[in-house]
């Protein structure tokens, strides 16, 4: 949908909820969908599996967290 360097995946919501919001939502969405690093093995592998939970998917260890950032350590 529409996407753009400078809105990123805010971009489907158009002209719709202001711009505060939107910036907002895209940097939630983006902090959400990137990997981050596993504190147990230090790989960067870990990535939110469903609401609260991020996974590792080299040792396989689960952490429980907030619903879009994962659990700082």
């Amino acid at each position: 949908m529409g996407r753009t360097k400078k809105v990123g995946a805010a971009g489907k919501y158009g002209p719709r909820y202001g711009l505060k919001d939107r910036r907002l939502v895209a940097k939630i969405e983006a902090e959400k969908a990137g990997r981050k690093v596993c504190p147990s093995c230090g790989a960067k592998k870990r990535k939110r599996t469903s609401t609260g939970i991020w996974e590792c998917f080299k040792c396989g260890s689960k952490f429980a967290g907030q619903a879009y950032r994962p659990p700082s350590m």
